[in-house]
């Protein structure tokens, strides 16, 4: 659909339901949605000549706390309004809103350069100067509790209430008890455009994993957006709490939000499979994965984004600490999965549930574009067990998100792919995060040393 005719669509909506106010809304570099309701008038102005937001939201954290060593906003510029322009394409209904339309938008003018989905844009447009164009589905391992926002700030966020017991990966009886919200999160899916391809289980009480159909690698995008998002708004009308964070449970396994990423040509043919190659891996495939994993320590920043994400990368919780690859081998970084044209793909495993769904699509597809650009080779495909073997230290990833924010903010090709100014804003953000992370003393430090030290 064409922007003129998603523009004219919506009008046609507003104008037959009696429509008031629209919802819009902008992701920040976390992934948050923030947004508002805008009056019909007001909306219909802003989708043609776009509207001003507050620059603050890409100027501050996820506890609204300001940064203290970002340019593009902050202090000194005053936090202005930056520009954003609405994307009518994007366009759906609420379901927990009667006659209520939400539309998402993305920054503009001089905020585009540190825009997370503006970041994704720019490396599609380098895909299709190639050529290319790129399918890519997100899937995301989450957390369900029976608890409120009140509950658990009563407790301080400690020992929170699963919703479900055991270590049952796959179970039916779970999900055939639990089916309240089960169905509840696949009916929202559908009727808001992200439908999913399987929900089920994973292994530990509460847990489950979503694997999102596959789209258009910016579609694919918003969709991993507005499902993290919207399954939160469900959870919570429903007396319940979903959580994202990467590692939940130190004796736990952690959370995944994997990538799978796959290239067309011109004609929409697809450029993985070649079946008289070794394994039946096309050049452009083996190079896409040996641009991975080139770049996957020093982009690590971008999939990986808090401190809570490296909990999550250690070694025996079906998380990789190094940028390996194997063929249909969960124990490796890059999953090579094999299968027809059509089917077959990449599957990038380092990035957690946490990371914004915008900047994991762009860090992939970024990679996979270089290595192929520059006819990179991968190492030797691991076998067996990858988390029992060693790897050299340049495809280790860095254990902190300080340590990931310094690769990220060194590397000439991260620049190259995602602009100067986004990378020194995101570094720059990431160590903000650290920073307040080395503020706070912890329940672990005061057990281990208040009395014996």
């Amino acid at each position: 659909m064409s922007r003129r005719e998603a523009v004219d669509e919506i009008k046609t909506l507003l104008d037959s339901r009696g429509v008031r106010h629209v919802k819009v809304g902008v992701f920040d570099v976390d992934g948050v949605l923030n947004g508002k309701y805008m009056a019909r008038d007001k909306f219909l102005s802003a989708l043609e000549g776009g509207f001003g937001f507050c620059d603050v939201v890409l100027g501050w954290d996820v506890d609204d706390q300001l940064y203290d060593n970002t340019t593009v906003t902050g202090w000194h510029k005053g936090y202005g309004d930056a520009p954003v322009r609405l994307l009518p394409e994007t366009w759906r209904e609420l379901p927990f809103e009667d006659n209520t339309l939400f539309v998402l938008g993305e920054f503009s003018g001089e905020h585009e350069a540190i825009c997370p989905r503006a970041a994704l844009r720019r490396v599609l447009a380098r895909a299709e100067e190639a050529g290319l164009s790129a399918l890519a589905a997100c899937e995301y391992e989450f957390l369900v509790v029976e608890e409120t926002a009140a509950s658990l700030a009563g407790k301080h966020f400690r020992a929170p209430t699963p919703h479900g017991s055991g270590n049952f990966g796959y179970s039916v009886l779970r999900n055939s008890v639990n089916t309240g919200f089960y169905h509840g999160l696949l009916d929202l899916s559908d009727s808001m455009g992200f439908p999913l391809e399987g929900l089920h289980e994973e292994t530990g009480p509460g847990a489950l994993e979503a694997a999102i159909r596959v789209d258009g690698a910016l579609a694919a995008a918003d969709k991993g957006a507005l499902f993290k998002t919207f399954t939160k708004v469900l959870a919570q009308r429903s007396g319940l709490m979903a959580s994202f964070m990467a590692k939940w449970e130190s004796g736990m396994p952690g959370q995944g939000g994997h990538v799978h990423l796959s290239l067309s040509g011109p004609d929409g043919a697809p450029l993985f499979r070649d079946e008289a190659a070794a394994d039946g891996i096309s050049d452009m495939m083996r190079h896409a994965i040996g641009g991975l994993q080139r770049l996957a320590p020093a982009l690590t920043a971008m999939v990986a984004p808090t401190v809570n994400s490296y909990r999550r990368l250690v070694p025996g919780y079906w998380a990789p600490t190094a940028a390996s690859w194997g063929i249909d081998n969960r124990t490796v970084a890059i999953r090579a999965i094999m299968g027809s044209a059509k089917s077959q793909r990449v599957e990038f495993r380092i990035p957690g549930a946490d990371a914004n769904p915008y900047l994991a699509v762009a860090a992939v597809l970024g990679a996979a574009l270089w290595g192929i650009e520059n006819r990179i080779e991968p190492a030797p495909a691991a076998t067996g067990n990858a988390y029992l073997q060693t790897f050299p230290d340049s495809l280790q990833l860095p254990r902190t998100l300080t340590e990931a924010a310094g690769r990220l903010r060194a590397s000439a090709e991260a620049r190259d792919l995602f602009g100067d100014t986004f990378v020194d804003h995101f570094a720059a953000t990431r160590e903000w995060e650290e920073r307040q992370f080395l503020r706070h003393v912890s329940d672990w430090e005061l057990k281990r040393y208040f009395e014996i030290i």
